[in-house]
């Protein structure tokens, strides 16, 4: 294959955090199940781009035999066109080439658009969420896929993007189309959006993120008329909240682009009806997928910006939620200390919330279960570094997570078995690694949350090498056939 030649992988499966994961970590098992899923190829066509006998690669993909020779994974990395990086290897050939490059096809007009430069006007945020939601709805699952899942922009160009947060709301200039929305119907729509969102935390993305666009879709049609300024106010709340369930369903589906899109269109929307409190939860979700991302950096910014616009208004609950990003921040730098102090600033903080007391609905899931779910999730981070000293821990404070919420809570129930997992591998207990891992893969299994597989792939790697165990060959059964499924 010569380097004007394009491989038979669209680019952007190539930025899937699972498909990455298992690349660095040689894990062509995984790799080529993934590849088959999110790349639409055939295993046959894999085994003649990578001259391996359809065999050799049904072996591979079953986990029967790993891939150790240097040879074999060059003529991987070359024939599905994998830049050396992501394997360990020097830039292959192809990738240093000289030659003109093959241009990709330019994605759906309206795909992505160029919200960075969208004014902080309200009604420039009402054409925003109707572009972007009448492009999906307009797309197949196949081409959106292609077309959203890149990468989240990062650093300044994001940061900047985000300034106008700081500013008040700039009037609506000139009226529109006279609307008749009454509060009964806001009222309904209010309860409609609040359901999406136990959707979401139940379920996460799938099937049910066309409903939630839907929706968001409609209600920028209301907007786009001139409603009673009561009315307007909280149909823009109403559209953030819908935004936010949406970009959250979108990171579920592995659309990455699309979520930073809709958690900006939900800062905007949010800034536009005067939620400065929704509007610091948003941008504690953006810090969430900053750090999904391995950008700490941005992260912290993220929630410095949540703080700065939104301290005087924030309940002891957000406040205790944006210290757990920022703990989560200092984890990801490895600075033990910073964790250790935002912690116990999120304690303190979630000790304040008195029962009963008044505060948003949205946020009534981060209880004492949550907090221990987060902080055994931070500690877990850090025992992947240094197991010795901080496996154990992470370990009680997810234990105390699952003795609070039961299989109800969903995603966060399989989240916690996955930590849980992962810890007994950590500490050197394989058996009782591959006994937890068959909990959680059964959690995973009523949840069609992408995150929860996401995360269900970083225990297959515990789990080869120890062929001679039968639990944990069944282990690493159980999560080749929820992940191939």
């Amino acid at each position: 294959m010569d380097a004007t030649t394009p491989g038979p992988l669209n680019p952007d499966v190539l930025d899937r955090d699972d498909v990455r994961r298992a690349l660095t970590e040689h894990d062509f098992g995984a790799a080529f199940t993934l590849i088959k899923k999110w790349g639409g190829i055939s295993q046959n066509r894999i085994g003649a781009a990578c001259q391996l006998t359809p065999g050799k690669v049904s072996t591979i993909t079953s986990g029967a035999q790993r891939v150790t020779s240097f040879d074999v994974v060059c003529r991987i990395a070359d024939g599905l066109r994998i830049p050396g990086s992501l394997l360990g290897l020097a830039p292959r050939p192809w990738e240093t080439a000289t030659e003109t490059p093959v241009e990709r096809p330019p994605a759906p007009a309206g795909a992505r658009p160029a919200s960075l430069d969208v004014p902080w006007r309200p009604d420039a945020t009402v054409d925003l969420a109707s572009h972007l939601t009448g492009a999906d709805l307009l797309m197949d699952r196949r081409t959106m896929n292609r077309a959203l899942a890149g990468a989240a922009i990062t650093g300044a160009a994001l940061l900047d993007s985000l300034e106008g947060w700081l500013q008040p709301a700039a009037a609506v200039p000139g009226p529109r189309r006279r609307g008749r929305l009454g509060m009964t119907e806001i009222g309904e729509l209010e309860t409609t959006a609040r359901a999406f969102r136990q959707w979401d935390h139940r379920y996460g993305g799938g099937l049910r993120r066309k409903a939630v666009l839907g929706q968001l879709n409609e209600v920028s049609a209301n907007l786009d008329e001139h409603q009673a300024p009561a009315v307007e106010a909280r149909l823009y709340r109403i559209m953030a909240q819908l935004a936010g369930t949406a970009a959250t369903m979108s990171w579920d589906c592995g659309l990455q682009s699309r979520a930073q899109d809709y958690y900006r269109l939900a800062l905007r929307a949010a800034h536009a009806g005067g939620d400065a409190v929704f509007g610091a939860n948003v941008l504690g979700g953006m810090a969430r997928q900053m750090l999904y991302r391995d950008r700490p950096d941005d992260a912290l910014q993220l929630i410095n910006l949540a703080q700065e616009g939104a301290r005087d208004a924030i309940g002891p609950r957000v406040r205790a939620m944006l210290h757990t990003r920022e703990a989560w921040a200092y984890a990801a730098q490895g600075r033990t200390a910073g964790f250790q102090r935002a912690t116990a600033r999120a304690a303190e903080a979630l000790a304040a919330a008195v029962p009963g007391e008044e505060e948003p609905y949205w946020i009534a899931y981060f209880d004492k279960a949550e907090f221990a779910g987060v902080t055994g999730g931070r500690l877990l981070d850090m025992a992947r570094q240094d197991p010795r000293q901080h496996a154990e821990r992470a370990a009680t404070e997810i234990r105390r997570a699952l003795a609070a919420r039961g299989p109800e809570a969903g995603r966060s129930h399989a989240l916690d078995r996955i930590g849980l997992a992962e810890c007994r591998f950590l500490v050197g207990d394989i058996v009782g690694g591959a006994e937890e891992t068959g909990f959680a893969v059964e959690a995973a299994r009523h949840t069609q949350s992408g995150r929860v597989r996401t995360q269900l792939g970083q225990l297959y790697p515990y789990t080869v090498g120890h062929s001679a165990s039968r639990s944990v060959r069944g282990a690493r059964d159980s999560i080749r056939d929820l992940l191939s499924s």
